[in-house]
Order: C-alpha cells, then structure tokens, then sequence
C-alpha cells in the first residue's frame, strides 16, 4: 500500500508517525528494546499527546534477528500465526553497547540502533559491512481516512541489488520496481495474482527478509520509494526478520529451518505423471488404454492421476468414485498397480450441497459459519458448496477419515488443488481473524492431508500435489505451478513461477506439462515435455484435451521417451538434490543466483536454472529451435553431445526437438543409474561415475555420495584428480564404472 503522494507530500487522508527519536533503551541478553517518540523531544510537554513507538529486536535462530514494531499493545490476536519451529528463542546472542550505538550480534549478523540523534536501525554483516538499514521513514505507523491503521517499514535497497521471491509469482523475476500484496488468488500464471504468496525476499546483497504476517502483506519493491522496500500490514504490530547469508544458499538454509524444512519425496514421485485430464471423457477403458499406449511405445509411467470427474458431477467432494463410471474402483487400482504404477486422485476442501457429506457435516458443525450462524456458501465452482474449517480438529479428523478410505482402496496420494478463494466476511471455529485466515487455510488444508499421508503410508512415501501455499507450506510437497495457457509465453510464466518459488524456500515444483487451458501446438509440446522432464516433478496435464503424447505425433512419443529414460538415469544425482533440498532448504530446481551470486549477469536471468547444483538447463521457448541462454565462468559440457561451452558468455544456439542446453559444470561427477525404465531403481547397481575434466580445469577432489530410496547414504566415492590421473575410491563393493569427459588421456584408476 501506498502512503505518500511523491517525495514530499502524503496521500489524501494519511497520516503518517515515523518513529525519530529513542526516548529510551532496555539491553537484555538477547535482545533490545526501545521506545521511539514520533517527533523531536526537546521539552517535558513534547512528551504529552504523542504516541511512542516500541521497537523490539531479538534474536530469533543463529544468524536471524527479528523485529516487531507495536504501536498499540492492547489489539487482540485471535490468530492464525505462522508456525515457526526454527525460532526457538535459544540461539547464542550477544548485546553491547558501542558509543552511542547499542548493537545486538548472533551468528554473521548485526543489528545497530542508536542510543542519541535519530532513530534508526542498521544490519550488518560478519564483516560489518551495511547489508540494509531502515531509516528516518523506515519504521513508521499510518492511519487512513477510512479509520485503518498500518504499520510499515522501509528497508533500504542498494545500488544495483536485486530482490526476488515473495512467492510464486508469474510477473518479471527481479521484483524491483513491483507492488506486490500477499493475497491469495486462482488468477492463473497470467497476472499478478498468485495461489502461492510468501511474505519472505531474498536479496542479490546476501540477505533475505521474512514478514511474519499470515495475512495480507503489502510490499512496495522500489515502486512507491525507489531506494527502499516498503512492506506494510493493517494491523498494530509489525514484526519481520532479517536472516543473515552471506551466501543466498546460506539465507535459504536458515529461513527455512525457521518456518519449516520441505519432506523428502518419495523417489517414485519423480517419475512421469499422466493424469485424466479434466474435463475430457473418461472411464477404466480410457485409461487402461492411455497406460497401455504409454506401455506399448515404451515411455516409462510411475503415477497414474484421476482428476475431478472421478467422482460425480455437483457431488465433489463427496469422495466417492462416480459408480457409473468406476463401478469396480478397488478392483481398477488394482490392475493399475499390477502394471507398476502409484496412484493419485483429486481432491479440494470444499463440499458441494449435493454431496452427501453436506448433510453429514452441517449436522457437526464442520462448516465455516456467517456471522450470522449460518453455514457460508455460494455456487462458484461447486452448486452450494460449504468449506471445511480446519480450526475445528473434529472437521479436521472428519475429513482425513473420509481420505483415509481411499487410501485403503489403493490410493497413493493427493492433488490437493484450489484453496485460494476464502472468504472473509464468515466466523471461524477457533475465532480466528478472518483476514489472516484467507491465505492461511491452505496450510491447514495440506497439513491434513500430508499428515494423514504419513502416518498411513509412512514419513518417506507421503507426496501431494499442490496448488495453493503460504509461508511454512514448504513442508509439504509437492507444488504445481497451476492453471497455464498452452503457449510458449505460458511456458516462460510457469518457469518465472517456479523459480521464484524456490527463491521462497521450497524444494520441489512442478507444472503442467504442455500448459492446462487450450491445447498445446505440437511444437509447444515437445519444447515443454523436455522442460518438465527435467524439472523435480513432472506430469502430463490438461484440460479438455487429453496429453498422451501420440496425441501430438510420432517426434513427440520419442521425445516423451527419450526425456523420461534421461531423467531416470538421473535419479541417483537427482535424488541427491533432494535429500540436500529436504535437510538444507536449497532447492532442486535452482535459479542462476544461488549457484553463481558473485557473477551480476545470474541476478536476472530468468529463462533457465541449475537442476542439483551441476546442470544447467535452458528451455527453448521456440517452435524453430532458437535459445539463448547465459554460461557462467569455465568449460562446460553438454551432456546430450558432448560439445563444450567455454563462459562467461552469451550463447545463441539452435536445438532439434531432441534437445535443449543441457550443461554440466566443469569438475562435476554425474552419478547415472543403469536402469531407465523406473525412477525409484537399485541406483548403486552398475552406476556410472561421468567425470567432467574439460580442458584446463586442473586438478580437483570431488565426492559423490548416491543415496538410498529412504535418503540414506547407500555408496559414497571419492574421485581426485591428481595430474593425468583420475582415481576413485568407493565404500561398496557393488560394480560401478568411471567415464572420463573432457581432456584426453586422463587415465582411471580404482583404488
């Protein structure tokens, strides 16, 4: 939200309190607090008729300092709050006072508040050097002429430094100069709006900021005040955190250790996905033939997905296959499992009047209610349809055992899809704020039923496929990019999506594959299978046509092939990402900017990524072939040919169907399964070590360790490269063999 009309003047009805002046300073062991006057003190009356702001900072984790500015203290919190488990209040701390300045330090990061002159707060690096301060307008209150009262802050940006994140947001990557709310939308990827918005920035500087604000967080990112990011709340406090890098690896690890570390998927989620699509027509014949077909052109399948027509029409959900349709549901999953396949089916927290689950919740009161005592409905998407309250533990167990069935029927996991569009004007089970309860329902909705996944088929092989999430719904995967047009400009916005997702802190995302609305230009699809067979997740989706790939020629089927046995061959690399996502928050899909943050042409790259931390992937986004994309510094190979790519450098080149720029960093040891037919295989048999030793890169130790399908150390090799030399020493005996890429006449040895 804007307050000021330009630089001079405020808005029409605002009026604006900044706190100026420390009237007084309390040290503790691990914080500070300190009692701000809105204006020059210099006589006893000064003191009368003026609020006084209260700023207090503590330390939160190691390397994580935190800010809550309250103007009045009496408002009544009625909740929801973020769950924090990484703000345990215990975190080694240090205060002093410096001069005229006091200083609270834990880990690299230091925050500095005067003790005379003007108010204002600095945070400072291990070094001491300035990472970003809040001036003479940076800690403020307004009221409005509609009787609101907002607490913001300003947080300086400087010259040339770049802000991302903020959720998964389809607008330009680098969000300076945008006005971004936290407001949950099912806006598509085409708009500002976002089903999936996180009040927490990186900056290219080696920071990050966190609001800890459940509801609507307006940021102004160098938009109202070009040198500063403004973030404000309507609310009488404001509290954020500050988390220190200096690497932006390092802020993504302590953020997320703060709000939640992402569940390690099971291996076999990584496979292809085919689902039903959602609107087309469909029965066990339909899909037993799209198996079949996937079976018979020899593209490896692992999960099979029902979207929302498994159940009958005006009934969803009632959680309940369409008997018309499925009369033998547990005998069909079955004969699906049987073929090797995981199964997963739609679902949303919504139930439809029609549903015989309406009558049965009414009666328990399971329903969110108006003020008025009334159950909250209206007709869009669903006829009638009520919402869950998850504030109610009864609602919350209600709905888990109706899931439950099905996971007893064969069901492997969920889509949990929509979540985005909550009301406001309604009443809470746990009287819970409205307003903070719009974007956060979606957290309570995928903990139920991630939770349920877990206690039923076990930590380890839990998986959703989710659309909407908040601040913590990292801990829940998997995340799909949502409702996509079938375009090469769709296509760019999902990747734009996912890639400041992972800037959020989530480890794991996905997209539809060929984009949802229309149906895709056979071009289009082709470019987009590679895209998203080399993405965490991948999943062939849409919605009125269907996406099996002989539905778009015969190149497709071959590149359908060819992608999935790639990313399967992968998977022992793959999976390693993503034990490194589930135990250090680092994404698996990661943006130019977490590898390379000391290289400025990374900051703004946004149609290409590291999948793991050595490959390069760059998506053509052209029916002829043409991308360009950017090479960091040293010789890279391309994994498809063979060719080697020498940055830092613009690159221009032309791909058939077949391929894309698919780069390995020089030094880097892929570890390759041997087996391309499933994703979840025996990774240590017969594994290939390919060593990338292009020309001149010297010598170089690397270990690899190839994990097991629980994440668990299964093999470990240490490869040195001494000289002419590349030797390898492995802790199993099980066969495995060394490929040398690059310099010629590099001998191997097995110690």
């Amino acid at each position: 939200m804007k307050f000021t009309d330009g630089f001079w003047q405020m808005r029409d009805g605002v009026h604006a309190s900044y706190a100026t002046e420390i009237r007084d300073l309390q040290l503790g062991a691990d914080r500070l607090t300190a009692y701000a006057a809105v204006k020059r003190v210099e006589r006893r009356g000064d003191t009368l008729n003026a609020p006084l702001i209260t700023v207090e900072a503590y330390a939160a984790a190691e390397g994580v300092i935190g800010v809550r500015v309250t103007h009045l203290a009496g408002k009544r919190n009625p909740g929801p709050d973020f769950a924090l488990p990484g703000a345990t209040g215990t975190a080694a701390a240090t205060t002093r006072t410096e001069g005229r300045a006091a200083e609270l330090t834990t880990g690299p990061l230091t925050l500095r508040l005067p003790t005379e002159g003007a108010f204002g707060l600095e945070f400072l690096d291990a070094d001491g050097r300035l990472l970003t301060s809040a001036g003479h307008k940076g800690t403020a209150f307004a009221t409005v002429q509609d009787g609101g009262h907002h607490m913001f802050a300003q947080l300086g940006l400087g010259v040339g430094e770049t802000i991302h994140g903020l959720g998964e947001r389809f607008t330009p990557y680098v969000k300076n100069g945008q006005v971004v709310d936290m407001w949950q939308a099912d806006g598509g990827t085409s708009s500002e709006q976002a089903y999936k918005n996180i009040p927490f920035y990186l900056s290219s500087r080696g920071y990050g900021v966190f609001v800890n604000h459940p509801g609507k967080v307006s940021f102004e990112v160098g938009s109202e005040a070009v040198g500063q990011v403004q973030f404000s709340v309507e609310d009488q406090t404001l509290e954020y955190f500050v988390v220190a890098g200096p690497t932006p690896k390092d802020v993504l690890t302590r953020y997320t250790a703060l709000t939640g570390r992402p569940a390690l998927p099971p291996a076999w989620s990584f496979g292809l996905w085919l689902t039903t699509s959602f609107t087309t027509s469909y029965d066990e014949a339909t899909v037993t033939s799209f198996v079949d077909g996937m079976a018979e052109r020899g593209i490896p399948l692992s999960v099979f997905h029902f979207d929302c027509f498994w159940m009958r029409e005006y009934q969803w959900c009632d959680f309940e296959w369409d008997p018309d349709t499925f009369p033998d549901p547990v005998g069909m999953l079955a004969r699906l499992k049987k073929k090797g396949l995981k199964i997963c089916v739609w679902i949303n927290p919504y139930i439809a009047q029609k549903s015989p689950l309406y009558a049965e919740g009414a009666a328990k009161g399971y329903f969110v209610h108006t003020p008025e005592g009334d159950i909250w409905q209206w007709d869009r998407w669903q006829a009638g349809m009520a919402l869950v309250d998850f504030t109610n533990p009864e609602a919350t167990a209600w709905f888990q055992s109706k899931l439950k069935v099905l996971l007893d029927q064969g069901v492997d996991g969920f889509k949990t899809d929509f979540g985005e569009r909550i009301p406001t004007d309604v009443v809470w089970h746990d009287n819970a704020d409205p307003e903070r309860m719009h974007n956060y329902y979606t957290h309570l909705y995928n903990k139920a039923v991630f939770e349920l996944l877990e206690k039923e088929r076990g930590q380890g092989d839990a998986v959703l496929f989710a659309r909407s999430a908040t601040a913590g719904g990292q801990q829940f995967p998997v995340h799909w990019g949502g409702d996509c047009w079938s375009s090469f400009g769709a296509m760019a916005e999902s990747l734009r999506g996912g890639l400041s997702l992972s800037l959020s802190g989530f480890g794991f995302w996905s997209h539809d594959i060929g984009g949802f609305e229309g149906t895709p230009d056979p071009a289009v699809f082709k470019r987009w299978l590679a895209f998203g067979l080399l993405s965490s997740h991948s999943r062939l989706h849409g919605s009125s046509s269907y996406r099996v790939p002989w539905e778009f020629g015969d190149e497709a089927v071959d590149v359908a092939k060819q992608f999935t046995e790639l990313k399967h061959r992968l998977m022992p690399y793959l999976y390693g990402a993503a034990v490194e996502a589930h135990r250090t928050g680092v994404p698996t899909m990661r943006p130019m900017l977490l590898e390379f943050p000391d290289d400025p042409a990374t900051r703004t790259v946004d149609r290409q990524y590291l999948l793991g931390p050595d490959l390069l992937v760059a998506p053509v986004f052209s029916e002829d072939g043409q991308v360009e994309y950017y090479v960091p510094e040293g010789t890279w190979t391309h994994l498809l040919s063979g060719e080697t790519v020498t940055g830092p450098a613009w690159r221009h080149e032309i791909h058939g169907f077949d391929s894309l720029p698919l780069l390995v960093r020089p030094g880097a040891v892929l570890a390759l399964g041997a087996d391309t037919s499933r994703p979840d295989g025996d990774w240590p048999d017969n594994l290939e070590l390919r060593v990338h030793a292009p020309e001149g890169i010297g010598d170089f130790t690397r270990t690899v360790t190839v994990p097991d399908l629980t994440g668990a150390p299964a093999a470990t090799y240490e490869v040195v490269r001494e000289g002419d030399t590349v030797r390898v020493t492995a802790d199993t005996d099980r066969p495995y063999e060394v490929t040398v890429v690059g310099e010629s006449g590099l001998k191997v040895v097995k110690a």
